[in-house]
């Protein structure tokens, strides 16, 4: 039975691709069902992929090869909390490297489109210290940052 809630992200004709990959690099990810449309449609014909059932990190989520009348934008993103640079440095260059973009401060866009936090447990905890002039320190070193540097957080945080 289908989650009361899902996200149903749109894609143009590459939602199993997309699916596949988020499947294989995050973990507690799968492809669940592939939906062939059972009809012709706008962006389709029968028999092509309609929509893609599948999970990130455990959310429920369905992909709709809808055309390309709606590109993702940064206004939606998955953050994913990382504990160690090791997993940052892991997810941030496979979003990367298959096609990805940089952005800044942890940010990064896959190749479809898609935004991604990839956001170190510790700058959280870094950037919401007790002690104010520490979490600036951090707060300045993440502005600066692309992928997140945990070193260099926790020095900045150090002062």
């Amino acid at each position: 039975m289908p989650s009361k809630n899902t996200i149903c992200l749109w894609f143009n004709g590459t939602a199993l691709e997309a699916a596949t990959f988020y499947a294989q690099t995050f973990p507690d990810s799968s492809v669940t069902a592939v939906h062939r449309a059972p009809g012709d449609y706008p962006s389709g014909k029968q028999g092509d992929v309609l929509t893609v059932e599948f999970t990130v990190m455990g959310i429920p989520c369905l992909g709709l090869n809808g055309g390309p009348i709606f590109p993702h934008t940064e206004a939606f993103s998955f953050q994913v909390a990382t504990d160690d640079q090791a997993e940052t440095d892991r997810l941030w260059n496979a979003i990367v490297s298959h096609g990805g973009q940089e952005s800044a401060c942890g940010w990064c866009k896959d190749k479809w489109g898609l935004s991604w936090q990839i956001t170190p447990r510790m700058l959280s905890a870094a950037i919401s210290h007790p002690d104010p002039a520490a979490a600036k320190r951090a707060f300045d070193a993440m502005m600066g940052m692309g992928k997140i540097d945990i070193a260099v957080i926790e020095a900045a945080l150090k002062g």
